[in-house]
């Protein structure tokens, strides 16, 4: 699953990187990875987060069940 946020106008660069890291840990809290980021001529930051899978089980080995 993806999820698209639009971060709202920072014209100036420090502004902008620290809004980006604050969006991209809240969301990672939420259990998403950021893949994309751009930066509009109007901006704006466009980040594309997708859902972090949970690892799957694996299958145990006969020797390490005891």
């Amino acid at each position: 699953m993806y999820k698209t946020i639009v971060v709202k106008y920072s014209p100036k660069a420090k502004e902008m990187a620290a809004r980006i890291e604050d969006v991209a840990n809240q969301m990672e809290q939420e259990g998403f990875e950021l893949v994309s980021c751009s930066i509009t001529p109007s901006s704006k930051g466009i980040l594309v987060f997708r859902r972090i899978k949970a690892p799957q089980p694996t299958e145990v080995c006969e020797h390490e069940k005891g």
